[in-house]
């Protein structure tokens, strides 16, 4: 029925007599909704939606128009019954209006193409939201790919019920267009990057509101109306990231105009654009020049042809899509071939996050070769992912291949490929192998997935000879020692030769390396100072934080926790201060030495953050959850009962406590313990 009969009508609030009249609503449904209305209304005879039987019973169509008239008849209704049951039509009615509309995209023969006034055909090829660099501010703007020219719109505001509209902002005919700075003079306008843990910190308040949705959701409680509230609220904290978040640059100029830069957060994505305009420009396109009617038709037509409705974000998908996986993806890159010449090769890997793409790991470069073998191993963290992107690159060396508009070196992209990150397929306990074939090139690797659930559960060591998983009390008594010596050397290291490096303990070291570095603790091996000197600095970070993350129990302990949630919540600062201190004095010694060792030396990595570009903020992102985290029993005894629940409420507050104590003066662990004889160990 769906196929046979245009539904478009159906994708937009419209009156429900309206849609009875046009489609003739059979009026046995009548009193369904009156018994429904009388039920919403009185507590004694009312009507669950689930309870419908012929409603579930019944086609895709006629579910839509029973949901737009069961809400037109109820609307005013009010009451406890009418609280529960609207966010559950409203939800049926999104659904079923996504549905109908994926429904109009495979049978409407206008969505691809349109004709010119000359009787040609212009196809769309591809679009997409894209950011722009517009007078200085990032512009979200929907751009179109034709046969024969690339438009830029933006989508005007329209009242709820009304269909969408494009404003063209710019186009420019394929033949004008070029990716090469035609004039020195005209500069490329300087990329404002905000700080990390801005990004980070709106990342954190997504999680949070996504869990709270959840819980409205089970509860059905009163405050159920919440549940659209908080969908608007996430929208915008998504749209907000999605616009400030990319950063890659993608310039393209008119030869006869002016230039326009985008911003990507994908090299990948950014390949992809650049690949089909170079295609489109081989084929030989003629010069189109658009008068004001034929442009203003064209942009008209972009409703109907576009492939892309909405943003990228979360909220606006329905509650069956796939979640995405929240956890570990460790993936291990082995090899590569399939390459005509040798040549310096590496790749990068890429995971969606809240609706865009971020590069999050990158092998090292396998010099002359035709088959690489980099037998990589990486631990990815993912956020709602559901796809993984491999991009292999030929590394260039050559510094007269400087890009003016990037003023950076262009490596070549000599392949890319992606897969979809399979729940079933990527959480069994053992790694799976894969091949992705991309122009020609094989890329081999294996991966394996480890819930968030999973990640935050710590496992004692059951040798106790070691240094990784064992109590850290017992360690520095062996040791005979204040602080570990795999923390001391570690932090020395850093200190030494990677304080200067971009991204420290923010960028991720090869899983490999890191595991050799522990073993090597774990075993107390005599040459670990010359595997110090010899390791990537950033594999020794990622060992330091490894360490403290597979600790028994957290740094700042289980028995604590709880007292340190509620200390940084506390909003007089004199009040906080003695709160904060206290705790600190009640930490076993080894963990109090520990910590205090630890925190200057992420005040001294953050003195050459104009360098490291790591700031207090962006160090506490990545310390805090790893320093402080509940524990097993934290997270079962209340009434949200997955752990990736409890992470998502208490992972901005301990940022904040060692945040906290990162911005506090210098704390002696001798003023400490002189200062507890006036205060009582109690907590």
């Amino acid at each position: 029925m769906a196929k046979q009969t245009p539904v478009g009508f159906l994708q937009t609030k419209v009156s429900p007599d309206h849609a009875n009249q046009r489609h003739g609503l059979r009026p046995k449904w009548h009193p369904v909704f009156d018994q429904a209305q009388l039920g919403l209304t009185r507590a004694h005879s009312a009507i669950y939606i689930g309870n419908m039987v012929p409603f579930g019973a019944q086609p895709q169509m006629e579910k839509v128009y029973v949901l737009f008239s069961l809400i037109y008849r109820t609307e005013t209704c009010t009451g406890l019954y009418w609280t529960i049951n609207f966010p559950l039509l409203q939800d049926a009615l999104r659904i079923s209006q996504n549905f109908l509309s994926s429904i109009n995209e495979e049978i409407d023969p206008r969505r691809t193409a349109v004709t010119t006034p000359k009787g040609e055909v212009r196809q769309l090829v591809k679009d997409g939201f894209l950011v722009e660099m517009s007078e200085g501010s990032r512009k979200l703007r929907h751009v179109f790919l034709f046969t024969d020219l690339l438009l830029c719109a933006k989508m005007k505001k329209t009242s709820a019920g009304r269909q969408q509209q494009y404003e063209c902002k710019w186009y420019i005919p394929l033949a004008d267009l070029t990716f090469q700075l035609l004039d020195d003079s005209d500069v490329c306008p300087h990329i404002q990057v905000l700080p990390e843990h801005e990004i980070e910190e709106i990342k954190i308040k997504i999680s949070v509101i996504k869990s709270e949705i959840q819980k409205e959701k089970k509860a059905l409680k009163g405050q159920s109306r919440n549940v659209e509230r908080l969908r608007k609220k996430m929208n915008e904290q998504e749209s907000w990231l999605l616009l400030h978040s990319p950063t890659i640059p993608f310039r393209i100029h008119n030869k006869h105009g002016k230039s326009y830069l985008f911003l990507l957060s994908s090299d990948y994505e950014r390949s992809e654009w650049r690949e089909s305009i170079q295609k489109l420009q081989k084929k030989g396109t003629g010069g189109v020049y658009l008068s004001s009617v034929e442009l203003q038709v064209l942009t008209s037509s972009c409703c109907k042809l576009r492939t892309v409705h909405n943003i990228p974000v979360t909220s606006s998908k329905d509650d069956e899509e796939s979640p995405g996986l929240y956890g570990f993806l460790h993936v291990i890159v082995h090899s590569a071939k399939g390459f005509k010449e040798s040549a310096n090769l590496y790749c990068t890997l890429e995971v969606d996050s809240y609706g865009y793409f971020v590069s999050k790991a990158k092998t090292r470069v396998f010099r002359d070769t035709t088959e690489p073998q980099w037998n990589e191993e990486f631990e990815i963290e993912l956020e709602g992912s559901q796809c993984l992107r491999i991009l292999c690159y030929e590394k260039c060396y050559d510094k007269t291949k400087l890009n003016k508009d990037d003023n950076e070196i262009v490596d070549i992209i000599m392949g890319k490929g992606q897969v979809q990150l399979d729940p079933q397929t990527v959480q069994s306990k053992t790694w799976h192998m894969d091949v992705i074939e991309m122009n020609g090139i094989k890329v081999e690797f294996s991966m394996k997935f480890t819930s968030r659930d999973l990640s935050l559960k710590r496992t004692p060591s059951k040798k106790q000879s070691g240094v990784f998983g064992v109590k850290i009390s017992i360690v520095t008594k062996r040791e005979r020692s204040k602080v570990p010596y795999i923390v001391r050397q570690c932090i020395e290291e850093v200190e030494k030769r990677g304080i200067d490096e971009v991204g420290i303990y923010r960028i991720s070291g090869v899983a490999t390396d890191i595991q050799a570095l522990k073993a090597a603790f774990d075993t107390n091996t005599k040459d670990i100072l010359v595997m110090l000197s010899d390791m990537d600095i950033n594999a020794i970070a990622g060992t330091l934080k490894l360490y403290f993350r597979e600790l028994p129990e957290p740094l700042l302990t289980d028995r604590l926790y709880p007292a340190f949630m509620e200390g940084i919540a506390l909003s007089d600062p004199a009040a906080k201060e003695n709160c904060m201190m206290h705790l600190l004095r009640s930490l076993p010694d080894p963990n109090l030495i520990t910590f205090l060792s630890l925190l200057e030396h992420l005040k001294r990595v953050a003195d050459k953050e104009p360098i490291n570009k790591m700031s207090l903020h962006n160090l506490g992102t990545v310390f805090g959850p790893t320093l402080l985290r509940p524990s097993e029993s934290e997270v079962t005894k209340g009434h949200i009962t997955p752990a990736s629940d409890i992470w998502s409420h208490d992972v901005m507050a301990q940022v904040q406590v060692l945040l906290y104590y990162l911005q506090h003066p210098p704390i002696s662990f001798a003023e400490l313990k002189r200062n507890t004889l006036y205060f009582s160990t109690d907590v």
